[in-house]
């Protein structure tokens, strides 16, 4: 049976009885390593339209609006929802964003024009009640809501979806998707290698027991990232092969491999922390 000491911490809102062994893994975490909110990464939300129905279109209407007028490939891009993100991969739904931004005016980009862009205003039109009415919106009612962070979409970033039942952090690099306000983004320094940690599953136990933003039924959390930024994660030395691991795994197609190299990601995780087997085993049948 297990020793019956217990301490209490703030948990989202809530008190949290956690067990010895509890206190024990969450003592390991946080002796090493860096809080996420002090890495060099910036965490922001998908996309909000305020009326998805407009904004978002599948490929053939995409196809259909380059046809009328060839310039409006120019402001639509790939978007995928939280449910489309997987670990260490996405499932692309072919949907695509109407990007009407509404510029960076600290950047000295401006707004878009929609009479630029005339089949897409034509599309958006059969709309405009609805458009005009929602608050999430910019200058008129044809451009989306401010987004100072709009460019980052348009960088290498890892995605991720905040309902989960497992983690759901994948890696962008070449496509540059776009995503909806039902997942999140990450940019900045060192991406694959925390990518492993993200998806490994200390951290997922970490945020179900100590850093969560709400449970899910039995075994799904809430990955809000005002929460899991307290997840200390140990720093890119270039002792591991992390970041090899981490592209044999978006490149493989085969589920047995993948499962071998998951295995290996979470082995050495539990390494850097100095977990012991009982410990692990316990993590892993939480």
């Amino acid at each position: 049976m297990q020793h019956s000491t217990f301490c209490n911490f703030n948990h989202s809102d809530s008190w949290v009885i956690l067990s010895a062994i509890e206190q024990r893994i969450k003592a390991k975490i946080e002796r090493i390593g860096t809080p996420l909110k002090d890495w060099d990464i910036q965490i922001n939300y998908g996309i909000k339209t305020g009326f998805n129905d407009a904004f978002i279109i599948t490929g053939e209407k995409r196809k259909e609006l380059i046809e009328k007028d060839p310039k409006s490939e120019e402001i639509i891009r790939p978007i995928l929802r939280g449910r489309d993100i997987k670990r260490y991969s996405y499932d692309f739904a072919d949907l695509w964003l109407i990007n009407t931004h509404n510029g960076i005016k600290e950047k000295g980009i401006p707004p878009i024009d929609i009479s630029n862009y005339p089949a897409i205003k034509e599309h958006l039109d059969n709309y405009f009640p609805q458009l005009e009415k929602r608050q999430d919106k910019g200058n008129t009612p044809y451009n989306l809501r401010n987004c100072a962070y709009m460019e980052d979409f348009s960088k290498p970033k890892i995605v991720f979806q905040e309902m989960v039942q497992e983690s759901a952090f994948s890696y962008d690099e070449d496509v540059n998707f776009f995503c909806l306000d039902t997942g999140r983004i990450i940019v900045g320094k060192d991406l694959k290698y925390l990518l492993t940690f993200l998806n490994s599953k200390l951290f997922f136990y970490a945020v179900k027991k100590y850093y969560g933003g709400g449970g899910l039924g039995e075994s799904g959390v809430r990955m809000k990232h005002t929460f899991f930024e307290k997840f200390h994660c140990i720093k890119n030395t270039g002792e591991t092969n992390l970041i090899d691991i981490a592209n044999r795994i978006i490149k493989s197609n085969d589920n047995e491999e993948r499962a071998k190299l998951l295995n290996e990601v979470d082995n050495i995780i539990f390494k850097l922390y100095d977990l012991s087997d009982k410990e692990i085993e316990f993590i892993e049948t939480q």
